[in-house]
């Protein structure tokens, strides 16, 4: 079951997102709450946005797996990065895990998270077979 991706001729193209994204009907949605940069310990890893983007990335992947998807399957990111963080570190970090994965995606600067000590953010909606 493959999600459409909507890239209009009449806007702009790039191969690092989409515009939008469409799931086919008899999938199963599956929403994954905001993952940080913590390790299975509960401890923020790194103090830098590369290092916690490549984490909260991971533990995303394992949320995904756990419900049988992968990231082929995700429709839609969220992406909050605490304010003044380099936003290419991040870009950089999430190429190397995720790939150039054309998905809808939407990224905010915030003063700060939930807990303090993290500098990003990630959630998503995917779509798997029902």
């Amino acid at each position: 079951m493959a999600i459409t991706h909507l890239n209009p001729a009449s806007m702009h193209v790039n191969p690092a997102f989409s515009q939008g994204t469409v799931i086919p009907a008899g999938a199963s949605i599956v929403i994954v709450g905001g993952q940080n940069g913590v390790g299975p310990d509960g401890q923020v890893v790194g103090d830098t946005v590369g290092v916690q983007t490549e984490q909260a990335l991971q533990n995303l992947i394992t949320v995904l797996a756990e419900a049988g998807a992968t990231p082929a399957d995700v429709a839609k990111l969220n992406i909050i990065l605490v304010e003044g963080v380099d936003v290419n570190e991040g870009f950089a970090a999430s190429q190397k895990v995720w790939g150039n994965r054309p998905t809808a995606v939407t990224v905010q600067f915030v003063r700060a998270l939930g807990r303090p000590d993290c500098l990003v953010e990630i959630d998503a909606i995917a779509a798997v077979p029902s």
